[in-house]
């Protein structure tokens, strides 16, 4: 009996190895069909491994599912887990997650989405840490309530000393921070006084975009290093202190000007128009133009108060809410000067709080942010 079972098991053995020899001979490439996951069907990106062999439908379904259920950091990791599968997985996931309604949730996956409008509803919380002694500043996107926590890492930015002027160079990494990383994203500008920057990006805004002529929009020091580097970089925003030469109490007055990057509008979303908020109104060069809310005199603190619903806790001049402003230029144009599209704040020595959403991106908000460090003479 023992002898049967052996020469059975002997045969089936045998029709295996011979059906697995076929399969790779008929195979292109002659690649083998293995059931269990190895690396080099993980790291396989001609579609020659077997996760890559999944047809597309059920591929989508289950990039789409882990897409909408993990919503939130750290659990938002299994989508980018997902794109380092091999690149058909790759290229499905990037698909998803810019497809709608991706973009108007404001969901931060990939650094590309960094340079994405915000969330519409409930804006993003992040925290900014300073460090005083190497001039740097780290933006992290808050996973907890506590300020203490540093959350995930998004940018990084370092102020350096250029003659007369002051540049911040914007980075995603935190340990190369120049303009000829891989890493560089953008950068802010200031003029002598401190009182009016420029916001430039290391990409073009839109197709068809110009670098921005100047030697402080220039990237690299030579004209051209490589066809697919720019060599310069290209405006996206400007913000101005208002000088107070009176000298009159109150807090620093800014207005900016920022070229925000466009949202996927589904149809659904314009069957709800009534029940947005109103969008920050647009200059006819494409701009969009906010202000610093005005603050209210508490007669009892006897100082400028707005409330930033617990999320600052340090009274600094350098705290700041932003809306939409009116555009005398446009017939009718109205602005809403009650959501705040981004607030600035002081909770600690070196850490500040940052909430943004749309229209602006994070890169943006940041570059924002990053012009109210540094004292202001005239505008205060």
């Amino acid at each position: 009996m023992s002898l049967r079972k052996s020469c059975l098991s002997r045969k089936i053995s045998r029709s295996y190895r011979e059906s697995q020899k076929s399969l790779k001979e008929t195979r292109p490439g002659g690649g083998s069909v293995e059931s269990s996951t190895t690396g080099s069907d993980l790291a396989a990106g001609d579609g020659a491994g077997s996760w890559a062999g999944m047809f597309p439908e059920l591929l989508g379904e289950i990039i789409r599912r882990v897409e909408t259920s993990e919503d939130q950091w750290p659990q938002r990791q299994n989508v980018v887990a997902c794109a380092c599968v091999c690149k058909k997985w790759r290229d499905i996931t990037k698909e998803i997650v810019k497809s709608p309604p991706a973009p108007v949730g404001g969901k931060i996956t990939f650094p590309s989405c960094l340079k994405q409008p915000g969330p519409r509803d409930l804006p993003h919380k992040c925290l900014i840490k300073r460090n005083k002694k190497t001039s740097t500043f780290y933006l992290y996107l808050a996973l907890t309530p506590s300020f203490t926590d540093k959350g995930k890492f998004l940018l990084a930015a370092r102020r350096y000393r250029r003659g007369a002027h002051t540049e911040y160079i914007i980075s995603l990494d935190a340990d190369d921070l120049s303009q000829g990383s891989n890493a560089y994203v953008g950068k802010l500008s200031s003029d002598f006084l401190g009182t009016n920057f420029t916001i430039y990006d290391s990409q073009p805004p839109h197709s068809g975009a110009k670098p921005s002529s100047g030697r402080a929009s220039r990237r690299f020091a030579s004209k051209q290093i490589s066809p697919q580097v720019p060599a310069g970089n290209f405006e996206v925003g400007q913000v101005s202190y208002k000088f107070n030469l009176l000298k009159s109490r109150g807090p620093r007055r800014m207005v900016c000007s920022v070229k925000c990057p466009s949202s996927v509008e589904t149809d659904e979303d314009k069957h709800l128009d009534d029940l947005k908020m109103n969008k920050p109104e647009t200059s006819a060069s494409g701009s969009t133009i906010l202000k610093n809310k005005s603050p209210r005199w508490h007669e009892h603190l006897q100082c400028w108060c707005l409330n930033f619903h617990g999320r600052v806790t340090v009274a600094s001049v350098k705290n700041f809410q932003l809306v939409a402003t009116v555009d005398q230029s446009q017939p009718g144009g109205k602005g809403d000067e009650e959501t705040v599209l981004l607030q600035f704040g002081k909770v600690g020595d070196d850490t500040f709080t940052m909430d943004y959403r749309q229209p602006l991106s994070a890169f943006q908000a940041f570059a924002i942010c990053l012009t109210s460090f540094g004292t202001k003479l005239a505008c205060e």
